[in-house]
């Protein structure tokens, strides 16, 4: 059984320029596109050689747009991948022309290195190895930065690694395929977890025999499990210094639900979801593999993502935003059941509390919520109508075959918007909402179509109902249904909402 890494996993913000970087620029095979294991919708992409081998994967956890973390002890620093010594030059070139952020070539450990930066910030290094090809196929090594080294190199070495040479401030251990670097990490800041940063390292375990008796010998110092992760079996364990190690078999392999010759071609959902699997495919970000046509990515005020129709486009587009605790996928579900045929544009909110999104910030007393921030409300509708002006032209969209569709607080929202700018849209399906302004200015809503669906078991129901009023009494059309359901979306809100647009043409 050969020793060393089986893979790395860390996080990107953008899983498109991700893609871009690993599949394009590098030339990894993107082998294996997942929801996460831990969190189905979490997509998890994995890069290697042709055939997904340990010891060639680098993994990523796709947190789209999500904040940064700090490299620190604690961590993998860097990542290196094997590459022929003579390919150096040609790689060096590559990068300037492809305006990747490189240093070098420099020399580790008596060996040639080029250090690039990826689009997240991550340091990938090309390391000139006797024997290996002139683009990369498999991992030469890691660094690890730790506040202990000497206990973080003493558990890699019971999971197979050997101790070799000292120098250039780190110690380095060996084994079968690769090589360790663990740096000292005293006085640096410990890291924290998020985008551009490694959230682990893997390491080839024998098989499931050599699993349960790591499991055995650190149960009681702290809790570890034995996984299913359908394509390897593994656990995870903390050294002394806080790095987190998982320790993975080599099989089943990724070959396992999908035929070698197209590996990476299909996403696939874990099975043990709450949230059914076709909702999941439907809330997972997209993108394109290099050379396949792709939406350019605009620079608007709120943080957005497209799912294009599965069948024919329509040139409708319905605009979703989500309720408290949301994001911008939750609502691709129902509105794919509302318009088939429509564009699907989903906004996040930039208010949080509490680490929930949402679309505007409450007022507390006492720690407990009384009302709603007027100020935030009016701001944030001004950056809504920027967008609703601005993504048209951006994306050469229709502006009078957008409809929102809103739930809860993006519902509310939604009704705010209209009422602070009448022309920002002229057809909204609000689900749940309620009147969220202290005092609605006398707007001019002739020409505006919404549908209100409230809830009879909602709590909020008479607001909802206040709020239709306010629309209807400065012009709007409103279409108002009650339907026996609490605050949830139910099966029902779709259909009334299809049967509504039906009847706008």
């Amino acid at each position: 059984m050969t020793t060393g890494i089986h893979h790395l996993t860390a996080i990107t913000r953008n899983v498109q320029a991700n893609v871009d970087f690993y599949a394009g620029f590098l030339g990894l095979h993107l082998v294996k596109r997942t929801g996460g294991f831990e969190d189905a919708l979490q997509l998890h992409l994995f890069y290697g050689d042709a055939t997904g081998a340990p010891g060639s994967l680098v993994t990523f956890l796709d947190w789209e747009d999500g904040a940064p973390g700090r490299v620190g002890h604690g961590q993998v620093l860097e990542m290196s991948f094997a590459i022929a010594t003579d390919s150096i030059g040609d790689w060096l070139g590559r990068a300037l022309n492809a305006h990747v952020p490189v240093e070098g070539p420099e020399r580790a450990f008596g060996a040639p290195v080029l250090r690039l930066r990826d689009p997240d910030g991550i340091i990938v290094k090309l390391t000139g190895v006797p024997g290996a090809t002139a683009t990369p196929t498999r991992l030469s090594g890691a660094t690890l930065l730790s506040a202990d080294p000497e206990a973080t190199a003493a558990f890699a070495i019971r999971l197979g690694y050997r101790r070799g040479p000292e120098a250039e401030g780190a110690i380095r251990l060996i084994s079968d395929s690769d090589t360790l670097d663990i740096r000292n990490g005293r006085g640096f800041v410990e890291g924290i977890a998020g985008t551009g940063t490694f959230d682990h390292i893997a390491l080839r375990a024998p098989g499931d025999a050599a699993l349960r008796a790591l499991r055995d010998e650190l149960t009681g110092t702290q809790p570890v499990m034995v996984h299913d992760r359908t394509y390897f079996r593994s656990l995870y364990a903390r050294d002394p210094a806080g790095v987190l190690f998982e320790y993975a078999t080599d099989g089943p392999g990724f070959a396992v639900d999908e035929a070698p010759e197209s590996l990476g071609q299909t996403l696939f959902v874990p099975g043990d979801s709450f949230v059914p699997a076709e909702e999941i495919r439907l809330m997972l970000p997209r993108f394109a593999l290099p050379g396949e046509p792709r939406r350019p990515r605009r620079d608007l005020p709120f943080v957005h993502r497209f799912l294009d129709p599965e069948e024919t486009d329509d040139g409708q587009v319905l605009l979703t935003l989500h309720g408290s605790g949301g994001s911008e996928a939750d609502l691709f579900p129902l509105g794919r059941q509302i318009a088939p045929g429509a564009t699907l544009l989903g906004l996040r909110g930039r208010a949080t509390e509490e680490g929930n999104l949402r679309w505007y910030r409450r007022t507390l007393t006492g720690g407990l919520p009384t009302g709603f921030d007027q100020d935030d409300i009016r701001s944030e509708a001004r950056a809504f109508a920027a967008f609703l002006a601005d993504a048209p032209r951006a994306y050469g969209l229709d502006p009078g075959k957008i409809t929102l569709l809103g739930h809860s607080n993006g519902a509310s929202f939604a009704a705010a918007t209209l009422l602070l700018d009448p022309q920002a849209v002229r057809r909204a399906i609000l689900l749940r909402p309620i009147d969220v302004l202290d005092t609605p200015p006398e707007a001019d809503l002739s020409g505006t179509e919404v549908l209100i669906v409230s809830g009879t078991q909602d709590v909020w129901r008479d607001r909802t109902a206040r709020l239709a009023d306010q629309l209807g009494t400065r012009g709007a059309s409103v279409t108002h249904r009650a339907i026996a359901a609490g605050h949830t979306p139910v099966p029902e809100d779709a259909r009334i909402a299809r049967d509504w647009l039906a009847t706008l043409g």
